[in-house]
């Protein structure tokens, strides 16, 4: 049997954008842009359905490791 695999990415996140968008960059970083604004965590729970979505691994396999109340923020992902 095999394990999880888990990734540490990086995220940039904008918030109060138009839209909700994840968008990859240059340097190996994401960006996020969130509809939510960044108030009770509302913009965290977006961003993690946002990658859970990109990802196609389920909301409880993302957390946020570092960042929480930043922009820029370390998020683990754990795929099957």
């Amino acid at each position: 049997m095999v394990g999880p695999r888990t990734t540490v990415i990086e995220v940039r996140v904008k918030p109060r954008s138009g839209r909700s968008s994840l968008v990859l960059g240059g340097d190996g970083t994401w960006l996020a842009r969130l509809k939510a604004a960044p108030v009770d965590g509302k913009a965290n729970q977006e961003l993690i359905a946002l990658l859970a979505a990109q990802f196609g691994c389920s909301k409880s396999a993302i957390s946020i490791k570092s960042g929480l109340s930043g922009r820029v923020k370390l998020v683990r992902i754990e795929m099957d």
